[in-house]
Parts: structure tokens; C-alpha cells; sequence
């Protein structure tokens, strides 16, 4: 599956951290983090890059074991509700809005919560719960209690640890790395977390052929689990945050991000194109199994494989981001992710047997590699622009709109598959992703050609 706009790990490619960005490795409401005697700090720039750095490569393990899991479950949860339980096409759609739900419910809250935590705590406790939960759809099949509603339990309570884990996740790697490490850091998580789109899938279209699609999603339990062990192994301790000052409440945190982010004309026209561009994307992703088994009649195996064909532009995408800002701007570079992302997208509804399956592979190979250019981008320029003490919260406003969306698109596109088929719920959401980029011509982006890396002061 090709992975919503702004779903990323930390990402930074801008050119300087902020004039007034904390030092590295510090916390700017506790000074350093701790870390063992004897031992260099964190963001000591081992000879040999990131892949010598032992904390770096746990969490990228961790990371990486999590994604492909993840995107295990992104077609074989559909597949079990599809070829077990005999699902709906809204049915099935409303599993994906139940994955994402949380971020409207808890996200804003989740993010002024992480910022009063430490974090690589926050995270093992999110893969531990996932992985309990994955675990338990098995156990219910093999007691022959399997239902679509303990589906949607599984679902809703694994989005619910994802929030927490990736608004964690988003602050946490800055804590390890130094400012001038972290685009290579970002490079690399994203590589991977985009790769997951192309594994996961084929994984699970494989083992639900041979196994099973319940069985397949043993492996995203499984993934979890690896996740939580490599993140214990960390040796870099983040020391609880402190507060600095009165003691304020929940509330006015939450809206010092949302201000924050309502008041920049950068931020705010990236979250409007987030969560238009999600709307389309996740609204034909909803319905695309369904449709690739009932209309296109394809097997798990073969589903699989076009899911991971459609992503494979992302990994293009992701090695490339860096070096496209580099080259053109990050702000041009962002633009030429956006067209993309958007027209290729009217491929995806001609899908058809034989040859016409090429269609929707190339069209999902274009959108996935604007979207993981987009992400890399977007995700550098929030973290090196955004200040450090305001970045969870800031996070979550953003990702609160973007994801927001996710639920509410799955409903619209699994109703009118219910009312008219799953290829017509494709093409609509297609048609509304091909016109997204427009919402970008909107703010200051197209006058620069790099984004700033640090807000005007008033």
C-alpha cells in the first residue's frame, strides 16, 4: 500500500537546524539526555555513518520490523474479513477507517501527553499492546469465535498504540542523532518504511495463499514483539521531561500546537494538501482489495504482488528525496512531488485482467513515489522548522487534520462501493487525488525554491 501523505518517521532534509534549535541531543525543558559513563554522546559522528552507530541501527531495526509487519496486516486483515468472514465492501472499508478513528479521537491530546513523557518507554509499551492484539485474532480463529467485530476491536486498538508510538517516534530520533546526522537517519528509516509497502503486502498475499490470511497476520504480532526488544536494547537514556514553570493544563498545550500551526502560512497549506491528497489516497486503497478479488478476480498471491508492484516508486522515491532537494529546492522539489502524486492516480480504476493489470502497477508506482518524496520533505522541514519543545504537539495538529481524514474517506469510499461497485468508489477517489496538488499553488511555496528552516520572528 502506498503510505498516507505524512505518514513518516522523523524526517529532515532542510539545509540548518533553526538559529535557536537546542544543541544536540538535548531536551530544550531538561538539557542533555543521559547517557552511560564512559560512553560518547549520541550524536558523535561515528567514521562509517549511521550503520556504526549502535543506537541508530536498533531503532531503524525497530522501525523497520514494525513497518513490514504493518503493511502484513494492511491486506491480510481485509483478506480474513473478505475470504473468512464474508465481509461487506463497506465492511471492509469501515476496518480502515477503524485503524485511523484515533487520530481524530485522542490525536491532539496523544501529542501534548508525549511531550510530557519519555519517550522510547511510550513506544515499547505501543508495540507490546499491537502485538497482543494481532495475537489475538489467531487464537480467536482457532476457537472458531472469529468475528468482523473482534476485526474492528483489533483494529481501532492498533490505531489507537499507533498514535502514541508515532508522535513518540517523530521526537524521539533527534534525542539520538546530531542535526547534521539526521537527514542520513531519515534517509534511511524512510528507505525502509518504504520498502515495508512492498513486502508487507506481497508477504501476506503469499502466506494467506499458502497458510492462510489469518495465519499471516502471526507476522505483525511477531514484528511487534522484534520492534519492542531492539528499542529495550537502546542505551541512550531520554530523561523524563520536565515542566518549566507554572504547571499548565492540557488544554492550553493543545492549543499552543494548533496555533502554532493555523498561524504559519507553511504548515497550514501542508495540511490542507495532506489531508485532501489522504482523502483519495487511503478513499481507493479502502476498497482496493475488494476490488481486486470480487471484480478483478484475482487470488491473495496475485493481490499481494500488484500491491507491492503499486508501491514500489515509493522506495524511488525515498532514496531520491534528499537529493532532489539538493538539487532543485526542497519547496520546487515539493511541488514536483505533488504532480506525482496526484494524475498518475487515474491509471489505478482501468485495472482489468491480464495486460490491463500493468495500469494501476505503473499509476500506483507514480503515486507512491511523490507520496514518499512529499513525506520525506514535509517530515524534514516540521522537524528542523518547528521548535523542539513544541514538536509533538505541533505533530499531531498537523497529523490530527491528515489523518483525520482516513476514517471518514474509507466510509465515503466503502459507501458508495456498497451503492456502485468498487470500481466506481475507485475512480471517484482517483479523480479527487488527481486535483490536490492545485491546494499546494495556494501559499508561499511557489514563490521559493527552498522552505524555510525557521519561522519569522514577529
Amino acid at each position: 500500500m502506498t503510505p498516507p501523505a505524512g505518514t513518516t518517521p522523523p524526517t529532515r532534509t532542510a539545509a540548518a537546524p533553526p538559529a535557536d534549535a537546542p544543541r544536540p541531543g538535548a531536551d530544550p525543558a531538561t538539557g542533555p539526555a543521559v547517557r552511560p559513563a564512559g560512553r560518547p554522546a549520541a550524536a558523535a559522528a561515528p567514521r562509517g555513518g549511521l550503520l556504526r552507530h549502535r543506537d541508530f541501527r536498533l531503532l531503524w531495526a525497530a522501525q523497520t520490523a514494525s513497518a513490514v509487519g504493518s503493511n502484513v496486516t494492511a491486506v491480510a486483515l481485509p483478506l480474513v474479513a473478505v475470504t473468512v468472514l464474508d465481509a461487506s465492501t463497506f465492511g471492509v472499508a469501515v476496518l480502515t477507517a477503524a485503524a485511523w478513528l484515533p487520530w481524530l479521537l485522542v490525536g491532539l491530546p496523544a501529542g501534548a501527553w508525549v511531550d510530557r513523557l519519555p519517550r522510547r518507554p511510550v513506544m515499547i509499551v505501543c508495540d507490546l499492546v499491537s502485538a497482543l492484539l494481532f495475537l489475538s485474532v489467531p487464537a480467536a480463529a482457532v476457537l472458531g469465535v472469529l468475528t468482523v467485530t473482534q476485526l474492528l476491536v483489533v483494529a481501532l486498538g492498533a490505531g489507537l498504540a499507533r498514535v502514541f508510538f508515532e508522535t513518540a517516534d517523530q521526537v524521539y530520533l533527534p534525542v539520538l542523532l546530531r542535526p547534521e546526522q539526521v537527514p542520513e537517519g531519515n534517509a534511511k528509516l524512510q528507505a525502509t518504511q518504504t520498502a515495508s509497502y512492498v513486502l508487507g503486502p506481497g508477504l501476506a498475499g503469499v502466506v494467506a495463499q499458502v497458510a492462510g490470511a489469518v495465519t499471516a497476520l502471526l507476522l505483525d504480532a511477531l514484528s511487534f514483539l522484534f520492534s519492542a526488544a531492539c528499542l529495550l536494547r537502546i542505551r541512550t537514556v531520554e530523561r523524563r521531561p520536565e515542566r518549566v514553570g507554572p504547571a499548565r493544563s492540557l488544554r492550553r498545550e493543545i492549543g499552543e500546537g494548533i496555533r502554532f500551526v493555523a498561524r504559519d502560512p507553511y504548515l497550514r497549506v501542508l495540511t490542507a494538501f495532506g489531508a485532501a491528497s489522504n482523502v483519495g489516497l487511503v478513499g481507493y486503497q479502502a476498497v482496493l482489495v475488494v476490488f481486486l478479488v470480487r471484480e478483478a478476480r484475482l487470488a491473495p498471491a496475485p493481490v499481494g504482488a500488484l500491491v507491492a508492484a503499486m508501491s514500489l516508486g515509493g522506495i524511488v522515491g525515498a532514496l531520491s528525496a534528499t537529493l532532489l532537494g539538493r538539487r532543485l529546492g526542497t519547496a520546487r522539489a515539493m511541488l514536483l512531488a505533488a504532480v506525482f502524486t496526484g494524475p498518475p492516480a487515474l491509471l489505478i480504476p482501468l485495472a482489468g485482467p491480464g495486460g490491463r493489470l500493468a495500469l494501476p502497477a505503473i499509476g500506483g508506482m507514480l503515486v507512491s513515489l511523490g507520496v514518499a518524496v512529499g513525506n520525506v520533505l514535509k517530515g524534514s522541514f516540521r522537524q528542523t522548522y518547528t521548535p523542539h519543545q513544541l514538536l509533538g504537539r505541533v505533530t499531531v495538529s498537523m497529523q490530527m487534520l491528515n489523518y483525520g481524514m482516513i476514517p471518514l474517506a474509507a466510509v465515503l469510499a466503502g459507501t458508495i462501493g456498497a451503492a456502485y461497485g468498487a470500481g466506481t468508489a475507485i475512480a471517484v477517489m482517483t479523480v479527487w487525488l488527481a486535483l490536490t496538488p492545485a491546494i499546494l499553488l495556494i501559499g508561499p511555496l511557489r514563490r521559493r525554491r527552498d522552505l524555510p528552516v525557521a519561522p519569522k520572528r514577529p
